[in-house]
């Protein structure tokens, strides 16, 4: 992922107000992010505890923000994440919810998925997955699974 500024952060966003894009808190360790092992930024708003952000790499707009909420529930039992497939699971899932941009948001249409609860999806996703078999290639499989997040986060970003 190329690196981006608070500002094109802000700018990205197709589903939250300028308000709400003004008032986001970026991440405490913005300024060192290895933006090299990130598929796409996602964090939890330290100030609003319900509000998450993700931002994903879009060709067309350069980076697309989405908005999500939590509501403050976890399912029942662990869950797997939608986005990275992991399942070890080494940590939790929830269900965070997006409302939809333009006139289906207005109307309160909303689009969710279970992810992993502090975005660890590329941190999961470029672990090494066990040799399953003499001659098994980790590391194309290493690769599928980045490829396969990559594809997977920029669908739901499209959907929203």
């Amino acid at each position: 992922m190329l690196p981006l500024t608070p500002a094109t952060i802000r700018a990205s966003f197709v589903n939250a107000s300028r308000k709400e894009a003004s008032d986001l808190t970026l991440p405490a360790n913005f300024d060192s992010l290895d933006w090299d092992q990130l598929d796409f930024l996602g964090w939890r708003d330290p100030k609003l505890e319900r509000r998450s952000y993700v931002i994903v790499p879009s060709l067309d707009r350069g980076a697309t923000g989405v908005l999500f909420r939590h509501p403050g529930s976890s399912p029942r039992t662990r869950a797997q994440c939608s986005w990275c497939n992991d399942t070890t699971l080494p940590n939790d899932v929830v269900l965070y919810n997006a409302k939809r941009s333009g006139k289906a948001g207005k109307n309160g249409n909303t689009l969710g998925s279970l992810v992993c609860e502090d975005f660890q999806c590329s941190e999961n996703a470029r672990r090494y997955p066990k040799a399953w078999y003499e001659g098994f290639d980790r590391e194309a499989e290493r690769q599928r699974q980045i490829e396969e997040l990559q594809l997977r986060v920029a669908a739901f970003a499209a959907q929203v």
